[in-house]
């Protein structure tokens, strides 16, 4: 088990997002830090999302604190997408005018049968292409067809443009586990501080579109 974070130190170190999002379906809070080593500590109330979670932290060196209180009661549709409206948030914020890094970034992740492609840019503008075929309804209790409206939040609210390809699988869990290592490692390359950049905007125009601005 990895060691719980104190928000309050995400948050004031290294580029770092926090956000608090409340409705009337979800209570939710996002703790993320772009140059962490990999530590998680999620309690969505949504089990399998909580491993996918961990995947991103893993995978992308990303130390993410995340704790969600939702209407799971009706099902997890409102907590699932809360949740990837408020990491989205918070990765605009530790982005911030994203100047220095390398912006784009690819990933082919292999899970036994299942391959998954990756591809990102952290543009500003939002666009998710998806082709994910998940043959279960169900993984456990999560239904499945809560990954794209996971990845539409995330991307919607962080100003990514990503490319989510499934070139292999038979597996339900195999290609879901694929499709975000896949997800995490791209955003990793993406997020990671180029030094050749000397701290400039990666953009030929000097300016990226900021996500909420």
């Amino acid at each position: 088990m990895s060691a719980p974070l104190d928000p309050d130190h995400v948050a004031a170190t290294g580029r770092s997002g926090s956000v608090h999002r409340v409705t009337g379906e979800t209570d939710v809070r996002v703790s993320l830090n772009l140059d962490g080593s990999g530590r998680c500590k999620a309690a969505t109330g949504v089990p399998f999302l909580d491993h996918m979670l961990h995947q991103i932290a893993s995978h992308g060196l990303v130390d993410l604190e995340i704790h969600a209180v939702g209407d799971t009661h009706i099902d997890d549709h409102h907590t699932n997408e809360d949740v990837g409206i408020a990491v989205g948030q918070a990765l605009a914020k530790a982005l911030g005018d994203r100047r220095g890094i390398h912006r784009f970034g690819h990933f082919v992740a292999p899970l036994d049968e299942a391959l998954v492609q990756v591809a990102l840019d952290c543009s500003g503008r939002p666009h998710l292409s998806y082709s994910l075929q998940i043959p279960a309804q169900k993984i456990g209790s999560y239904d499945t067809e809560l990954v794209k409206e996971f990845f539409v939040a995330v991307v919607n609210n962080s100003g990514l443009t990503l490319h989510i390809r499934q070139l292999d699988g038979a597996n339900s869990h195999h290609i879901v586990e694929a499709c975000f290592k896949a997800f995490a490692r791209a955003l990793r390359l993406a997020v990671e501080i180029d030094p050749r950049r000397a701290g400039a905007v990666p953009s030929s125009k000097g300016v990226l579109e900021r996500a909420g601005a």
